[in-house]
């Protein structure tokens, strides 16, 4: 039989029938004529004949392993089958030729009608593609990708199907295994808890969230997907253009590892340690970034806690240092007052010196507890409207004796009107003889120092300038530290306990103001500069300089030490009796309460931390016993609030602390606000 020629269409052509040129045959599939289509047909396109021997059709399909190939009538049944199709299907010819096409879907798919549903697109559409598992004669499945196409004559009529199904098993699996790896590293990524792990876009916007950033940066998935990584940046970062500079870095060199302050959902602010990378496609176009951050927070905190360590350990060793220095000289006074008993100049100067080193001893004693209301937060002001020139008159008063003996030259460029401010007084004060204090040390003899003040703006400005060693620019920012010496501390003579200058600035900050320092650098002086808001129209009290109560005038009273330290007895005793007072001493409290019984004090003077019965315990005694009334002041070494507080619900009425200033007492002693028992 000669070869039967027929029609092929183009590709624009209903049916997709090519000729020769544009490809092979009906759908791109081969297939064999009806008999009653076998007649001489033209390509429309180019009106030539096409001969096709539908033998050579046959063998084409058939010899195809690689491929199911098979024909389905209009109803699905199928009415042919090649070796790819038993290959893959694993049925001949005979076993299946007639049957149904849906023998080789899962029960699954049959039930919710799919083969059918193939079909019926195929035969809309023209053709239907799909993928989906299918089913062997031996029961296996495997991943099919299924190609069905309408066959339909010239006049439209539906002739039947042709279908390719392809065996993507193998591809499946690949898919599958490649899924199961990314989504383990999608759940190990997520269940991170000590690192930030998280993607941007190209534009720095977060596209994905895992445990450790919620738990790092405070903020859930639903709150930070679709904002910018800019949210986690210190406002002056923002303004410096930090976070987008870090990313055009990583664009452009692939990769980018800092360190910095980066802000938390609560405002609060960590250490992070930052690695941000940017990954491509195949064609090289920027698809995003990953960002890995480590809060560094619990480094830090090892490091200060290092640092801390070191630096309390320099201040035990300056404090051991600074409490011999006036030790020495007062022992040294007393042996040289006990040896020369008659020679009343030298006992004046040895009085002299015991005053002096006392006083010494005590501010020590003073800015230890300072120091411990600073760390507790417990440091506090009475503020009144006060004159800052008078407070530096009164600071350069104190100071005045160090700078003489120094040799230094200082000068006073003070405003020549008033510089009221609200604060308190004796912190004020304080803060500028710490000032003082530091240049005087850290100022060669025959130095100068200068102190000006004067408004500015809404503000009183107070600066002490001297020629001093200077600071080095590293070494500014850690000056005002707790326990910051300077190097030559250990090698001076009162060279402090360090705290001085942290002292100050906690102390102009509750003031609402300022304190920094500047220097040119080493050997080329320093200056302080304290402002604080300014007052304008105020009129001040002045400022309280009480002076020693002398003893003559003053009404005599019964007065009761107690206290199991007998020198600090007996001395408290000799200087009541040296002011006129009538004075008994007991050594323990059940003492105290029976000499009480028997003396009847106005006053006791009582001591807190005694062996035994404690005062606190001795002060509740007293105050359940019937009799006059009478004053309980504590005289105690414990200085704290909560030890004024607690002192206060024992029964006392007052708390005076160790050393007691004689001023002071003498003043306790005449005032009111004694308690009946």
């Amino acid at each position: 039989m000669p070869p039967q020629p027929f029609r092929s269409r183009c590709p624009r052509e209903r049916g997709g029938r090519q000729c020769r040129q544009h490809g092979p045959g009906l759908g791109n599939v081969p297939i064999t004529i009806p008999a009653q289509e076998k007649k001489k047909r033209f390509c429309r396109a180019h009106e030539v004949d096409v001969p096709i021997d539908n033998r050579i059709l046959e063998l084409l399909v058939e010899t195809v392993k690689d491929y199911a190939v098979f024909v389905l009538d209009p109803q699905g049944n199928v009415a042919s089958w090649n070796t790819g199709a038993r290959l893959l299907n694993g049925y001949r010819p005979d076993e299946i030729i007639g049957k149904h096409f849906s023998t080789f879907y899962t029960d699954e798919a049959r039930q919710r009608g799919w083969p059918q549903h193939e079909l019926r697109m195929a035969t809309i559409e023209g053709r239907f593609e799909d993928e989906g598992w299918r089913i062997r004669k031996d029961g296996s499945r495997f991943w099919a990708n299924v190609v069905i196409t309408a066959l339909r004559d010239d006049g439209g009529k539906l002739l039947g199907f042709s279908k390719i199904t392809r065996d993507l098993t193998s591809r499946r699996q690949s898919e599958e295994l490649l899924r199961q790896s990314e989504e383990r590293f999608r759940l190990l990524v997520e269940g991170v808890a000590d690192y930030a792990v998280y993607l941007l876009d190209p534009e720095g916007v977060i596209t994905s969230w895992n445990a450790g950033a919620q738990r790092i940066k405070g903020y859930t998935r639903d709150e930070v997907i679709g904002k910018h990584v800019a949210h986690f940046y210190l406002p002056e970062d923002i303004d410096a253009g930090v976070p987008w500079k870090e990313l055009a870095i990583a664009r452009t060199q692939g990769h980018l590892e800092s360190e910095g302050w980066r802000v938390r959902k609560d405002g609060g602010k960590f250490m992070a340690r930052n690695v941000l990378s940017a990954f491509y496609d195949s064609e090289g176009r920027l698809q995003g970034f990953s960002k890995v951050t480590q809060d560094l927070s619990a480094r830090e905190y090892a490091q200060s806690l290092e640092r801390t360590t070191q630096h309390i350990t320099e201040f035990i060793a300056i404090m051991a240092h600074e409490l011999r220095n006036p030790l020495a000289p007062i022992r040294n006074a007393v042996s040289v007052m006990t040896q020369m008993r008659g020679d009343s100049g030298v006992q004046e100067r040895m009085l002299q010196t015991i005053e002096r080193q006392t006083t010494h001893l005590m501010r020590i004693v003073d800015d230890m507890l300072d120091v411990s209301r600073v760390t507790r937060g417990t440091l506090s002001i009475s503020p009144r409207t006060v004159d800052l020139s008078e407070v530096i008159r009164n600071a350069v008063e104190t100071v005045s004796p160090a700078i003489e003996q120094a040799q230094h030259r200082l000068t006073l460029a003070l405003s020549t009107e008033p510089l009221y401010v609200h604060g308190d007084a004796e912190r004020l004060i304080q803060v500028v003889v710490n000032l003082l204090t530091n240049a005087v040390r850290f100022t060669p003899s025959g130095g100068s120092i200068r102190i000006s003040a004067s408004s500015h703006n809404t503000y009183a400005v107070l600066s002490v300038a001297d020629t001093g060693r200077g600071i080095a620019a590293e070494d500014i920012p850690l000056i005002f530290s707790m326990f910051i010496h300077g190097k030559e501390a250990l090698h001076r003579v009162g060279g402090g306990l360090g705290v001085g200058l942290a002292l100050s600035r906690r102390i102009a900050e509750l003031h609402e103001g300022t304190i920094e320092a500047r220097s040119a650098g080493p050997n080329k002086g320093s200056e302080f500069t304290l402002r604080l808001p300014r007052l304008v129209g105020a009129t001040p009290p002045p400022l309280d300089k009480r002076a020693p109560l002398e003893a003559a005038g003053i009404a005599a009273r019964r007065v009761l030490v107690v206290d199991d330290n007998e020198d600090a007895a007996n001395t408290l005793e000799a200087l009541l009796r040296s002011l006129g007072h009538t004075a008994r001493v007991a050594y323990d409290g059940p003492t105290a309460i029976e000499l009480a019984d028997e003396f009847h004090p106005e006053v006791v003077l009582l001591d807190i931390g005694m062996s035994g019965m404690n005062g606190y315990d001795v002060a509740r005694r007293l105050r359940h016993r019937t009799g006059t009334p009478i004053k309980i002041i504590a005289v105690t070494g414990w200085g704290t609030e909560e030890d004024r507080e607690r002192s206060m619900e024992a029964g006392f009425d007052k708390h005076l602390v160790k050393p007691v200033d004689q001023a002071e007492l003498a003043q306790e002693l005449i005032s009111n606000g004694f308690t009946a028992h």
